[in-house]
């Protein structure tokens, strides 16, 4: 916090530095949804449904939401939306495929998207540990 005369105390970080268990919390939390990703690919559920609906995952957006505030001003911060918006943009994507599914004529149509989905969110989630691990952000 900074004082009435604008100096930050000694111990204050940068804005864009982050707490070194920060950056140890943000990779348990892609190893959350990583776990999520391999019980989808190597247990009967699909790739997509266990990232969605895995514990490990759900879990992970939990303690995103959690600890948001204690990233935010970091270039951990971005990490942080990066997660989040992968988990609820794969689900609203997941959702719409269900809707193709049901009306039975678009069937292909959801499998197409269901496999697209589950090839992005694989992405997602190294692009944004890679980067986590190189110390960059990831992108917007």
């Amino acid at each position: 916090m900074i004082d009435p005369m604008g100096n930050a105390p000694d111990d204050a970080l940068e804005p864009d530095e982050a707490d070194p268990s920060l950056v140890t919390y943000t990779h348990v939390i892609y190893a959350l949804h990583a776990a999520s990703l391999v019980v989808g690919v190597v247990g009967a559920a699909s790739i997509v449904g266990a990232f969605l609906f895995g514990i490990p995952s759900i879990l992970a957006v939990i303690l995103n939401y959690v600890w948001r505030d204690d990233v935010r001003g970091t270039w951990l911060e971005s990490h942080f939306r990066w997660q989040i918006r992968t988990f609820w943009l794969a689900f609203a994507w997941a959702a719409a495929g269900m809707i193709a599914f049901v009306t039975i004529v678009l069937i292909p149509l959801a499998v197409g998207l269901w496999f697209a989905l589950a090839i992005w969110v694989i992405y997602r989630v190294l692009r944004g540990w890679l980067n986590l691990r190189e110390g960059r952000s990831v992108p917007a």
